[in-house]
């Protein structure tokens, strides 16, 4: 029995470093037509390759009523991205052309639709203060979160 045990106990060693070891490289996010994030914090590896950002409207209403997008920027940046983006209006996503500030963004999308866009690990630092938001006009303020990049 202490052989069997200790075989066990191993075997879950081994497979708690396996867990470890595979990196996070993909955040998955619902938004819905109560301008809501299914999460408040997502987090991903310092050691991605790339980051993938997927998007899925779970509500129903379409995207000219409520449309939803995950804007990437530093934290100190977001609310200025935001501002910026209702200018640039729908046809752009209500993000404004060329903007350095913004590390990635997915295109709008009403209910049922999905968007997924996916930036280089290299733009992200560790311990980096990021943050993801909705640029629809009045909902950066209610559906956003924090992205932590772990080492």
């Amino acid at each position: 029995m202490n052989t069997r045990t200790m075989l066990l106990g191993l075997a879950l060693l081994g497979a708690a470093g396996t867990a470890h070891a595979t990196p996070n490289c993909k955040v998955s996010l619902k938004g819905n037509d109560q301008m809501q994030f299914d999460q408040r914090t997502a987090t991903v590896s310092a050691s991605c390759r790339t980051v993938t950002i997927e998007l899925a409207h779970v509500g129903n209403l379409p995207v000219t009523a409520m449309g939803h997008n995950v804007v990437l920027t530093a934290t100190p940046d977001a609310d200025a991205v935001a501002r910026d983006g209702i200018k640039a209006g729908a046809a752009a996503d209500y993000i404004q052309a060329g903007d350095k500030r913004v590390l990635a963004h997915t295109k709008l999308v009403g209910g049922g639709q999905t968007a997924t866009i996916t930036l280089p690990g290299s733009a992200l630092k560790a311990g980096g203060d990021y943050t993801y938001f909705c640029s629809f006009p009045g909902h950066s303020a209610i559906m956003r979160g924090k992205l932590v990049v772990q080492p």
